[in-house]
């Protein structure tokens, strides 16, 4: 087909997308009616009189035919085919119909993609920042669904060091996995990518809570075999927490065999073995990018001890926790306690004579917060025979059951995605500085 034929082909196709009254038959001529052999270089088209096709079509309204064309020409050639402006990208990610978008979901990952992959040639990769932040929280029904979206957004928050701009979706935890109708092309390591990432970001802000959640989240993901990533993700957790209870056991016979168990081994009381296995294996940690959360581990140590002391202890002398957390300066002792006490680690009072009193913390709920929490526990616990329900009506899950071999949402046996990923960060490991 030549150039002219795919010029003229292209005002047709404008001219269906402006004048279809319906999105699915619309679809379908996009899926159908175009040989796959041509489809990306027809999308990618000019109009025949050498103008943009985008610059005549609205998002709000032509959302499938303006997501059509614009996911081809950002993963264009742009040697060969001129790019779109980066204003058509954000005015689409902006103002596109959901409900429509949905209707061409492997659409939107390329896009995703395509946006990712733009910036970047453009020389400055963070400007796919606020683009895909506006995809990624209005193409999915709600904030808790995962898509594939997710982990291309965090790579490139992570990447640029924007952590905060995460944030927006990180605060949403993951509870809905939709691959009939919102991401049917979402993989098992797209889980893994999204919860590691947000755990790197929000270690970074330092937020180790959530950090350790999202940690959490990706270590225990079932599988039959354990990911690289999943490796990746264990190091840091057990620098910032404990060992997850559910964690699959190979993963945890392999840990054991890192640098990192020795140091675990060693935190918190043993902090000159700390610095000895730090300096003994630098190397190795740098590779990791971890050596910000070892010398954070490091840092937080005696914070572990002395809220370790809390659950032992009602009353102690500023010198008895100095013995115990290894520091000779009842001035730095109790400078480490009012640190504590103004982050809300723990509940103490200090005495003129340096008598410390520890209590728990008092309670600081309303009644509407408390029937707030009853709420959402009554709405999970209807959620959750909701779904038992309809997966004892599923004879695709039955079916399975019986068969005993559901696979679907695990990784193959040679699973490497992000193997050796210690070694090809993208990211700086200062960034936990």
């Amino acid at each position: 087909m030549t150039s002219n034929t795919s010029q003229v082909y292209i005002d047709t196709l404008l001219s269906q997308i402006t004048t279809s009254n319906s999105v699915a038959a619309l679809n379908h001529t996009f899926k159908t009616g175009i040989a796959r052999e041509t489809r990306e270089i027809l999308l990618s088209s000019q109009l025949s009189n050498g103008q943009d096709p985008l610059a005549f079509l609205d998002p709000r309204v032509n959302t499938l035919g303006s997501l059509y064309i614009l996911s081809s020409r950002v993963n264009a050639n742009f040697s060969n085919t001129p790019p779109p402006s980066w204003q058509a990208i954000t005015d689409f990610c902006r103002l596109f119909n959901s409900e429509h978008a949905r209707l061409a979901p492997d659409r939107v990952t390329k896009l995703a993609k395509g946006i990712q992959r733009m910036a970047s040639h453009l020389g400055t990769p963070s400007l796919a920042i606020e683009p895909l932040l506006d995809l990624v929280s209005r193409y999915p029904p709600s904030p808790s669904h995962l898509t594939t979206i997710h982990p291309i957004f965090l790579l490139v928050c992570v990447s640029t060091q924007n952590f905060r701009s995460a944030l927006p979706i990180l605060d949403h935890p993951i509870t809905e996995i939709d691959t009939v109708h919102v991401s049917p092309d979402l993989q098992y390591t797209d889980n893994l990518v999204y919860h590691y990432t947000g755990g790197i970001a929000l270690a970074a802000l330092k937020r180790w809570k959530d950090a350790e959640e999202y940690f959490e989240i990706c270590v225990t993901s079932p599988g039959t075999y354990p990911a690289a990533v999943q490796m990746e993700a264990l190091k840091k957790l057990r620098l910032i927490s404990n060992l997850p209870k559910y964690t699959h056991p190979l993963l945890s016979r392999l840990f054991k065999t890192t640098v990192y168990n020795a140091f675990i081994n060693a935190y918190p009381k043993n902090t000159a073995l700390m610095r000895e296995i730090l300096d003994k294996e630098k190397q190795t940690f740098a590779q990791d990018k971890n050596i910000g959360l070892i010398q954070q581990a490091i840092t937080r140590a005696p914070r572990w001890v002395l809220k370790k002391l809390t659950a032992t202890y009602v009353t102690l002398h500023l010198a008895d926790i100095g013995r115990a957390v290894k520091i000779d300066s009842e001035d730095e002792v109790r400078a480490l306690l009012l640190s504590m006490i103004e982050s809300n680690d723990i509940t103490a009072t200090i005495s003129a004579d340096g008598t410390v009193t520890f209590s728990d913390p008092p309670a600081q709920f309303t009644k509407e917060q408390v029937d707030a929490a009853l709420k959402g526990v009554q709405d999970q616990t209807a959620l959750l025979a909701y779904l038992e329900l309809e997966a004892g009506r599923s004879k695709e899950f039955l079916s399975k059951v019986v068969k005993s071999n559901d696979n679907s949402w695990a990784p193959a046996g040679d699973e490497e995605i992000f193997a050796n990923l210690g070694a090809q960060h993208i990211w700086e490991d200062n960034i936990y500085s």
